[in-house]
């Protein structure tokens, strides 16, 4: 079903080679690393969405604004399309090379440039790890809020790419929550500061549009990201469920409870099965869901919530509610949770790990549909949920050895991100749109919504060099993706008459 990878998607070719490209590369700017064979390219072929590869044109390696500024320059004067590359940890094909184009590494911006603990903000480059900004705030008793759960590989530059969230962003919201200001270039090299260090910036809210633009906007440079004090106390309730939509109905209740947890997260069996052989959280393996309900604050208020959150979970139907004894036991909650994604690799030879949003309210609903769309299609399913905000991880378990089952893989993930679009949710929520989800942009937005996107587009890169053929689906891509969506309809349609007869 899915529309695989289009060489016509990926912007205008450059009109010279790759020899051409790269000594006029190295005569504008001399001293910067450019990789250009095979063997050196190879580990920039793909972001973690592995299934997708591409051998970019050439690799450019950075280690001064200077050079970035100039690289953009000259890319914008030759033609030659621009990918922006961070840790490579993106799980939505978002950092996915071009055949013609370069690859920027930003890797080597890796600097701490400020910690300001009296106005709670610290200013780095963006190939610094999302957790180390933590520990660089640590000593003030401070932290960085948003902890996806790559967080101790991925850099702040892709989490604004892709408005990462991570287990707190419940409470503590998104990337575009707690980042304040950037410094950006675009493809002509233009420097722009978007945002402030004050309440308010003025104008239109273009650090906003940054947040999630996927590197299609212009190269994020430096951020200055919010800290937050740390709490005094937090605690986690643990609650298994004999039943997965009790589990998901739970999640609604303990929310309309009045209760804003710092995280709450849902686990199925097949995930708690896997995290608890890999880590040894101490989930129990017997259930068929868990919730991890973590509230903080001031130990008072926590220890009410606890109270209220455990009746909720009671009523909710829970066959079992544990309390982490202290810390030590706490970060190991956690832990399963956050390596939940690697555990289950290790029952599978590949899967697929999908990221829709939905509403609360249809957890339940969407949990049983992705059940039955498991079944039929024939490929094992876990989920895993950063369940207070309906933001859904399936992953599809597959085996790429075997000839075809990719593309079941791909056409069961489709099927699940269009059964949060049915149910009023998105098709993504922290990973992005990227190469992967292009196709249900078609699905979930209007021929009028994709233009006003194209348009946005185009007003920071009217040539379509940088990123593109990610994201954002040309028309001649969504009336193809339609067309095929109305035949396999009419076919099912055709197919069911026929076994009524």
């Amino acid at each position: 079903m899915n529309i695989l990878y289009d060489e016509r998607l990926d912007g205008p070719a450059p009109e010279m080679d790759r020899a051409g490209i790269r000594d006029a590369l190295l005569k504008a700017i001399p001293g910067m690393t450019l990789l250009h064979r095979e063997e050196d390219m190879r580990p920039f072929e793909c972001d973690g969405l592995s299934v997708y590869r591409t051998l970019p044109l050439l690799v450019a390696l950075p280690d001064s604004l200077d050079q970035v500024q100039r690289l953009l320059v000259e890319c914008h004067r030759l033609g030659v399309p621009v990918v922006t590359r961070g840790a490579g940890t993106g799980l939505s094909a978002g950092a996915l090379p071009l055949t013609h184009g370069v690859l920027l590494v930003m890797s080597r911006f890796s600097r701490i440039l400020e910690i300001d603990p009296e106005a709670r903000i610290a200013r780095v480059e963006p190939g610094v790890r999302n957790l180390a900004i933590s520990e660089a705030a640590s000593p003030y008793g401070l932290y960085y809020a948003p902890d996806p759960s790559s967080q101790i590989a991925c850099s702040i530059g892709g989490n604004v790419a892709e408005n990462a969230g991570g287990v707190h962003c419940l409470k503590y919201g998104l990337t575009v929550h707690n980042v304040i200001k950037v410094e950006v270039l675009t493809i002509e090299g233009e420097r722009m500061t978007l945002g402030s260090d004050a309440l308010d910036a003025p104008g239109f809210d273009l650090l906003a549009l940054f947040n999630g633009s996927e590197g299609m906007l212009g190269v994020v440079t430096e951020i200055t990201v919010k800290l937050l004090p740390k709490p005094e106390v937090a605690k986690v309730l643990m609650a298994s469920f004999d039943d997965v939509e009790k589990a998901g109905n739970a999640v609604g209740a303990i929310i309309a409870a009045g209760i804003i947890p710092g995280g709450l997260e849902m686990m199925d069996k097949l995930a708690i099965i896997a995290a608890e052989d890999f880590i040894g959280a101490g989930y129990p393996v017997d259930a068929e869901a868990i919730l991890l309900c973590e509230l903080d604050g001031v130990e008072a208020d926590v220890d009410d919530d606890c109270e209220t959150v455990r009746q909720v979970l009671e009523k909710a139907g829970a066959t079992g509610i544990r309390q982490a004894r202290d810390d030590a036991e706490r970060a190991k909650f956690w832990a399963g949770r956050k390596n939940a994604f690697p555990a289950v690799g290790r029952m599978s030879p590949d899967y697929y790990c999908m990221d829709g949003t939905i509403p609360r309210r249809e957890l339940a609903r969407v949990l049983k549909g992705i059940s039955d769309l498991s079944e039929r299609y024939g490929l094992k399913v876990a989920n895993v949920f950063h369940a207070g905000d309906g933001n859904m991880h399936p992953l599809i378990l597959f085996d790429a050895n075997r000839e075809g089952e990719l593309a079941v893989a791909e056409a069961l993930g489709g099927e699940i991100l269009e059964l949060c679009v049915e149910v009023g949710g998105t098709i993504t929520g922290e990973h992005g749109v990227g190469r992967e989800k292009i196709n249900q942009m078609c699905a979930q937005f209007r021929p009028d919504e994709l233009a006003t996107f194209r348009a946005a587009k185009a007003a920071f890169d009217p040539h379509d060099l940088l990123n593109p053929g990610k994201n954002i689906p040309t028309p001649a891509r969504c009336s193809e993706f339609r067309t095929i969506k109305s035949a396999a309809a009419d076919t099912t349609s055709v197919v069911q008459q026929g076994g009524q007869e």
